[in-house]
C-alpha cells in the first residue's frame, strides 16, 4: 500500500502497471473485475478493505493518497467548507464556509487574499451554498465589471461580490433556502434552486426575476421537482436549456422559456453538486447519495442510461459531488468512506484516490487548465489542493 500524510510527498507504488491504458479482461460490471490500479494495491499489501465498515469514531485516520494524485497545498480554514470554485483563469479559488463567509485563495501559494462578508452575512451566519464567477463581457475592461462572483446562501440571499475590493454590489433576498446556482453560457441569465423544489430564473443585467420554473399542480405529471433541488447546470452549447437534480430521484430537463420541465429521467438521488454535462459527447454525469449505482452516465439527448460506473473494489462512498475531469476522466467524492476518487472514462478503472478524509468530501472543483489540472477538495475545515497526472506513479 502506498500511504501518505497530507503534508508529505507521495510515495510510489512498489509494483504493478499503470491504470487506464487498456480495458480489463472482465467487463467492469463483472464480480471478478479488478483494475490494474487495484492490482497494484493488492501487490503492495493494501489491507484497507478489512476496515471499511468499522466505526469511524474508533479509528484514528490520516488522509492519504493513492495513484496519480500529488499534493500541492493543504489549507486550514476557520469553519466547515460547503462549496468551492476556481476562477475561469485558475488564479484564485473561492471557498464558501458554513458561517456564510467566502475566502478567496491564491492557487499558487494557498494563502487567503480576500474575505467576503457584510452585515447580512454576520446577522444570519448561515452557510454559503454555491459560488459562480461571472466574467466580464468581451471587450469590457471596466474595473467594476471584472472580478465578480455570485454566491447563494441557505438564508435565501443571492449576493454579487466584487471580490478584489470585498464589496457586495447587489443582493437578492429569496423567500426560501437557496441551494444551487447556474449561469447560461453567455452569462445573460442565471438560475437559483430552492429547498421548496422551485427554480428561479433571473435576467443578469436587471437582476429581475423572469419566471419560476416548477412542477405543475397535478401530482400525476412529473414535469418538475417535488423535493429539494441541489444541482443545476445549463447546457454549455444551449442558452435556454438546463438540467436540475435533487431529492426526488429525478433529473429534470428544462427550457427556460417554459414554466414546466420538458422531460425527465428517473434514478439519481442528488444531494450536492453532482450533475455535470460533457458538451462534446452530450453525456450527463450524475452522482447519487446511496450505496449502489452511485455514479452514472446518461445520454443527454435521449435521457437513456449509458452505463453504471462500478464502485472501487476496496472503498465505497455515498456521493455528494461528481464532475467530468478533462476529456478522459471523472472525479467524485462523498461520505461513509470519506474519500475522493478519479476514474478513467474509457476503462472505468480507478486511477487515483484521496482516502480517510476527516469528514465527507462535500465539494470538488478543478481548474480545467492543461493536461494535468489541479483539484480542490473540501472536507471539514480543510481544502486539499491536488495535482492530477495522467498515469499512476510506480517504481
Amino acid at each position: 500500500m502506498f500511504r501518505i500524510s497530507p503534508r508529505t510527498s507521495i510515495s510510489s507504488a512498489s509494483s504493478g502497471g499503470s491504470a487506464g491504458t487498456s480495458p480489463e479482461p472482465s467487463p467492469p460490471n463483472s464480480p471478478t473485475y479488478v483494475s490494474k490500479f487495484d492490482a497494484i494495491r493488492k501487490k503492495s499489501g493494501d489491507r484497507q478493505q478489512h476496515f471499511k465498515f468499522q466505526d469511524d469514531e474508533h479509528r484514528q485516520k490520516t488522509p492519504y493518497l493513492e495513484g496519480n494524485l500529488k499534493f500541492v497545498h493543504t489549507i486550514e480554514l476557520s469553519n466547515d467548507i460547503m462549496c468551492c470554485l476556481y476562477s475561469p483563469d485558475g488564479s484564485v479559488l473561492a471557498v464558501g464556509l458554513s458561517d456564510g463567509i467566502i475566502k478567496v485563495l491564491s492557487t499558487d501559494t494557498g494563502k487567503v487574499h480576500y474575505s467576503l462578508s457584510d452585515d447580512d452575512i454576520f446577522s444570519t451566519s448561515l452557510p454559503c451554498t454555491a459560488i459562480r464567477f461571472k466574467p466580464a463581457a468581451v471587450g469590457d475592461t471596466k474595473v467594476e465589471h471584472t472580478h465578480i462572483l455570485v454566491a447563494t446562501y441557505s438564508s435565501g440571499l443571492v449576493k454579487f461580490w466584487h471580490y478584489t475590493s470585498g464589496s457586495c454590489i447587489h443582493t437578492i433576498n429569496e423567500a426560501h433556502q437557496t441551494l444551487a446556482l447556474g449561469f447560461n453560457p453567455e452569462h445573460t441569465k442565471f438560475i437559483t434552486a430552492a429547498a421548496d423544489s422551485t427554480i428561479n430564473l433571473y435576467d443578469e443585467h436587471t437582476k429581475q426575476k423572469i419566471r419560476v420554473c416548477e412542477a405543475s399542480d397535478s401530482k400525476s405529471v412529473m414535469d418538475g421537482h417535488r423535493l429539494r433541488v441541489f444541482a443545476v447546470q445549463y447546457h454549455p452549447h444551449n442558452t435556454n436549456q438546463f438540467v436540475s437534480g435533487g431529492w426526488d430521484d429525478t433529473v429534470q430537463f428544462w427550457d427556460d422559456r417554459q414554466r414546466h420541465a420538458i422531460r425527465r429521467l428517473y434514478g439519481p438521488h442528488i444531494c450536492g453538486d453532482a450533475l455535470d454535462i460533457d458538451a462534446k459527447h452530450d453525456h450527463l454525469l450524475t452522482g447519487s447519495w446511496r450505496k449502489e449505482n452511485t455514479l452514472q452516465i446518461w445520454d443527454y439527448g435521449s435521457g437513456k442510461k449509458i452505463k453504471d460506473v462500478p464502485q472501487d473494489l476496496f472503498h465505497t462512498s455515498l456521493l455528494y459531488c461528481a464532475h467530468w475531469l478533462g476529456k478522459e476522466f471523472m472525479v467524485c467524492g462523498g461520505c461513509e468512506q470519506n474519500m475522493v476518487r478519479v476514474i478513467d472514462r474509457g476503462t472505468l478503472n480507478t486511477t487515483g484516490q484521496l482516502i480517510d478524509l476527516p469528514q465527507g468530501a462535500y465539494t470538488i472543483d478543478n481548474d480545467r487548465i492543461g493536461m494535468h489540472p489541479k483539484l480542490a477538495i473540501g472536507s471539514a475545515r480543510t481544502i486539499y489542493i491536488l495535482k492530477h497526472d495522467q498515469k499512476i506513479n510506480k517504481s
